[in-house]
Parts: C-alpha cells; sequence; structure tokens
C-alpha cells in the first residue's frame, strides 16, 4: 500500500538583531498538533535590544516544541520541529514499527531504509508584524523513515531526547560575535568569551577597547562586588517581596542584562566628564503652549518641551559638528558622523531603551515632533525594532519627568555626549533686575573626553541653554 512520506524541518532561534548570540521564548502561539503555514507567527522572543514575534518559514504539522516559555536559547539553535507532508511512497503491508534514529542508522537496517532525502533548513525571522523580514537557507541530509508514527497526544514542552532525535548531523548556524582576528586573539589571551562582550565598533564589529573595558569590568565587580554604576533614569521596578521579608531574586536577562553590559562597558572605557548648567525656561514654556493651541505644527501631533530640547541639542550640534561623533580605537581615528540619529531614553516595561530618530538633524520641527511622538508610542508598547536602537549618535535622557532635578548620565557607548534634562520647576530667579517667580530647569552634559574637550562640552551646553531661555534663536542660529 501507499503512505504519506513527512519530513520534519526544524526552525532554528536567528539572530534578529545584529551580532545577537541568545533570546529569551517569551511565549509560544502553538502547539504541538497544530498547523502552521508560511509566515505565521509561532512564538514571541525578547533579545536583548526587543521583543520580537517570529514567523514560521514553511507549512506543516507541529511535531515539537524544544523549549518552554521562559528559556534563553542560543541564537542557531533549533526551538521548533514541523511535519512537512512530501510524496507518497510505497510501504510494504508486514512493515515493523518505526525504530529509533540510532539503530536507523545501523547497517543491519540499511536495506529496510528509503533513500536519504534532502531537505532545507530555513531560518527567518519578523518583527511583531508578523512579518518575514529575513531568511537564511542551507541545505542538509536526513533519513526520513517511511513508516508513519502513531498519533499521540500532545507532549509537554520539553527538549527533544537525542535517542529520538529526527535530524542527523545538523550544525549550528550564525551567532558568531563579529570581531577581526588580534581581537579575537587578545580575548582568548585575556580568556573572555567574545560573546559577552558589548559591541561599540561600527556594525556590531568588537573592538580591542571593548574587549578591554569588558576585562576592567570584570575585575571591578570581582574587586568590589556591590558596587556598580547608576543610570539617571530609572528602569523597571524590581517586584516587592509579597508576604514575606526574605530576599527576592530576579533573573537578569534581555534588556536589563544588555543595558547593564553597554554601562558597565561605556563607564570603563569612556573618561566621562559632566557639567551642569540651570537656565530659565520661561519663554520655552510659554512657547509649547502657544504651538498647542494655534495647531501650527497640525492638530494631532504631540507638542512637549521635550520637542523644544531635541530642537535646541540639534541646533547646538550643527553649530559644534565635533561633538557628534565616535571614538574608532581599532582604526585609531574620530570619526565625526555625517548626520544626527538622535537618541531618546526610554524607560519602558522591560528596562531601559534607546531608540533614535535617524536623521533627526535634517528633519523641520514638525518632521521632528511627529518623529518623536511615533518614537515613544513604539517605545511604550515595547514594539521598538532592533533596527530602531543601532546607529545613535548623540542622546537626551528627560529625568525631570520623574521629579528629579539632574543627574550624571552614563553614555550610550559608541556616543560622544548625552544630555540629561532635569524637571521644570517654578523658582526665585533674578529677571530684569528683580526676584521673580520663573520655570528653571537643570541641564547636565555628559561627554567623552577623548573626544570632546572642556570648551567644546562647555560651548555645546551653553547653546543648548541660550536657546531654550530665548527659543527664538532656534529661527536664527538654526
Amino acid at each position: 500500500m501507499t503512505t504519506e512520506v513527512r519530513s520534519l524541518r526544524e526552525f532554528k532561534m536567528p539572530d534578529v538583531g545584529e551580532g545577537l548570540t541568545e533570546a529569551e521564548i517569551l511565549s509560544w502561539y502553538v502547539k504541538p498538533g497544530d498547523t502552521v503555514t508560511d509566515g505565521q507567527v509561532v512564538c514571541e522572543v525578547e533579545t536583548a535590544k526587543a521583543a520580537v514575534e517570529l514567523p514560521i518559514p514553511f507549512n506543516g504539522v507541529v511535531e515539537q516544541l524544544f523549549f518552554p516559555a521562559g528559556a534563553t536559547v542560543d541564537v542557531g539553535t533549533a526551538i521548533i520541529s514541523v511535519a512537512v507532508a512530501g510524496e507518497a511512497g510505497a510501504v510494504a503491508p508486514a512493515a515493523a514499527p518505526a525504530a529509533p534514529a540510532a539503530e536507523a542508522a545501523a547497517p543491519a537496517a540499511a536495506s529496510a531504509e528509503p533513500e536519504p532525502e534532502r531537505r532545507e533548513v530555513l531560518v527567518g525571522y519578523g518583527p511583531r508584524t508578523g512579518t518575514a523580514q529575513r531568511r537564511a537557507r542551507r541545505t542538509t541530509t536526513t533519513t526520513v523513515n517511511a513508516t508513519p508514527a502513531p498519533a499521540a497526544p500532545a507532549a509537554p514542552v520539553a527538549p527533544v531526547p537525542a535517542q529520538v532525535a529526527p535530524v542527523v548531523a545538523e550544525q549550528p548556524v550564525g551567532g558568531r560575535p563579529l570581531a577581526k582576528p588580534p581581537v579575537r586573539k587578545l580575548a582568548k589571551d585575556l580568556g573572555i568569551d567574545l560573546r559577552a562582550v558589548v559591541a561599540t565598533g561600527q556594525d556590531g564589529v568588537i573592538t580591542r577597547e571593548d574587549v578591554h573595558a569588558h576585562a576592567s569590568a570584570l575585575a571591578a565587580a570581582q574587586a568590589a562586588p556591590a558596587e556598580r554604576p547608576v543610570e539617571a533614569a530609572p528602569v523597571e521596578a524590581l517586584p516587592a517581596p509579597v508576604g514575606t521579608t526574605g530576599d527576592v531574586r530576579v533573573p537578569i536577562k534581555g534588556v536589563r542584562k544588555a543595558t547593564a553590559q553597554a554601562m558597565v562597558a561605556s563607564a570603563f572605557t569612556a573618561p566621562h566628564v559632566t557639567e551642569f548648567v540651570q537656565v530659565d525656561v520661561t519663554r520655552t514654556m510659554k512657547f509649547v503652549r502657544r504651538l498647542k493651541e494655534s495647531g501650527e505644527l497640525g492638530r494631532d501631533v504631540r507638542i512637549s518641551p521635550l520637542l523644544l530640547v531635541a530642537k535646541a541639542l540639534l541646533t547646538a550640534v550643527k553649530r559644534h559638528p565635533e561633538i557628534n561623533a565616535q571614538w574608532d580605537e581599532a582604526a585609531q581615528e574620530i570619526v565625526i558622523k555625517g548626520q544626527v540619529n538622535l537618541g531618546i531614553a526610554a524607560a519602558t516595561p522591560r528596562g531601559l531603551i534607546v531608540p533614535n530618530i535617524k536623521d533627526a538633524g535634517g528633519k523641520t520641527l514638525t518632521g521632528l515632533a511627529v518623529a518623536l511622538g511615533e518614537l515613544i508610542d513604539t517605545a511604550r508598547q515595547g514594539k521598538t525594532s532592533p533596527g530602531d536602537m543601532q546607529g545613535g549618535t548623540i542622546t537626551i535622557t528627560n529625568v525631570g519627568v520623574f521629579g528629579v532635578d539632574t543627574g550624571t548620565p552614563i553614555l550610550n557607548p559608541g556616543e560622544a555626549a548625552i544630555l540629561a534634562v532635569g524637571t521644570i520647576r517654578d523658582m526665585p530667579w533674578v529677571h530684569k533686575g528683580k526676584v521673580v517667580p520663573r520655570q528653571v530647569t537643570t541641564l547636565a552634559l555628559s561627554f567623552d573626553h577623548r573626544l570632546v574637550d572642556g570648551e567644546l562640552g562647555s560651548k555645546v551646553l551653553a547653546d543648548v541653554a541660550a536657546l531654550l531661555e530665548r527659543p527664538k534663536r532656534l529661527i536664527t542660529w538654526g
């Protein structure tokens, strides 16, 4: 008689960003026995940069989920297998039950096996929209038993035991950190795993400086484990003990893990300098109210003081482009960026992220307002893509929304400066020779002293303050 031959295809954890090595499975949308179609989202994962939904790149029936929700999986590791229908084949009436893969490979059983089938293993991913973004194909050889296995109830989610694994000699794909041979040798000599190093080089390449920064961070952590860098903008609150006074342990993973690594790398790599200035922003606040009431930028456009702060910083960068730079350790060069990708630090339920507005310096005030609103909405919904968090050149962190006057922000790795904006308060202020109540805020500019000397940093900060004090200067200075 004839029966349908089914082959098993494995879908592997893809690199949904540039150079990521692992991701946590947040939830499964399918279970064994479910039918799936090409492009259907099967699970949601959280990388070090964002939450992403993964679509399956072929049709079939779910055979096995290799990991439960909550598991952290290396890139290139199979996470789900799907039975895919093939061509009909002849099976003897008295055929014996399917043997385990190890027995099927024995020489004595060779005559009973069908010819090896060539099949493709596909790797694909997509953002939360469910659209496949990228797929990598490679061909491998596997032996598929022609005798269909009897139907069985859905098994609990667990890794597939080696003796019943349906795929033979699969090799992992992807996940190899990007680094030049001398950097790899340095990491090997220092006993450092490159997968744990935060890359600050162009296109996600790990530099010698990154390796040294990681080594310094490890040494500092061993010497003083209780000490840790403090970020000005608070992130996700840790869960409080319920009904007990005991300790609560929270796994360090996902966005929080990436943020910690980036902050440590930045703190131990770039010599930070922070300067402060108090500024009367009464006129800026009046300008914000006027823009809201007039609808000059559009009725649906969100107007906030942050918009004017962003425009002021972009104007200052235009006047002093050397602040928009990056230190290239490998090439021993200072790279002055051709466009300004403005990062906005955002506290989300998953932790602190810094998406950026591409070519923010080339946008009009209306365009900047629209882009800023979209960036904030996307971050709050947890839909920021990895691409939106790459390539930033200078950052703003608005600690004022939490009632904080100011802070000493840590640089986003690879950037030369970050501006912290404090809360706006009514304060006694000397205005036109009299002490009167005015709306005042404190600005703090941290910069990499390798790239930015005190004069340049002071000029940039003074320009931002002057523009916020008299926002009409945005027209004449811009």
